[in-house]
């Protein structure tokens, strides 16, 4: 796996390994963001900053076996990238979930996102590069108006996110953001902090997540 730093990934693009190429994701984020092929990504599916990638795990290498799980600690083993994994939930592969779950959060460290199909995934992903782009315009956009779309675009895109804690759903999605103000300050609020929000059962869901 390529580290941290390694592989650039231009402003407001994504980089996607060449095997996804033609592919009913790939064909979903043309024309919404830029997206380029390479062939030297190894474990990762797509780039989508510098430091975050994307391991996409199908319902078919869910029912396959455990490939899939040599794949993620390979890369965890031999990678600084951040790793987000999208996983397939089906009604086939849902009963897979669980055990991924427990390896890709508990284990290994990882932020998991489910999806339900490649349409989904691609949604998720231009949500994901909106809220980077956002990140990485901070520091130079000059102007309010792209400002105020960036910042729409990453606060609904945080409020996704922030829905996918287990325990965790729209309503007290919205309680957590407007406690903490962001996902830095809720990743490192304690327990008791979440307990005053969303009671002592899913803080502790939310502490472990």
């Amino acid at each position: 796996p390529v580290t941290a730093g390694s592989i650039v990934v231009p402003y407001g693009h994504v980089i996607g390994n060449e095997k996804w190429r033609g592919s009913e994701i790939a064909q979903r984020l043309q024309g919404k963001i830029r997206l380029i092929f390479e062939d030297v990504l190894g474990l990762v599916d797509f780039h989508l900053s510098n430091r975050t990638c994307i391991l996409y795990i199908s319902e078919a290498d869910l029912v396959a076996g455990d490939e899939f799980k040599r794949r993620l600690v390979r890369f965890r083993n031999a990678s600084s990238l951040r790793g987000i994994v999208i996983v397939e939930k089906t009604q086939i592969s849902d009963q897979y979930f669980l055990a991924v779950q427990k390896l890709v959060v508990l284990e290994l460290g990882m932020v998991l996102l489910p999806v339900a199909n490649q349409g989904e995934a691609s949604q998720l992903i231009i949500q994901l590069v909106s809220f980077y782009v956002r990140e990485q315009s901070k520091d130079h956009n000059s102007n309010p108006f792209l400002r105020k779309q960036c910042s729409q675009l990453g606060e609904s895109s945080v409020f996704r996110t922030v829905q996918q804690i287990p325990g965790v759903g729209k309503t007290k999605a919205l309680l957590l953001l407007q406690q903490f103000g962001n996902i830095h300050r809720l990743c490192n609020a304690s327990v008791k902090e979440l307990e005053l929000v969303v009671g002592q059962t899913v803080a502790q869901q939310i502490y472990t997540f």
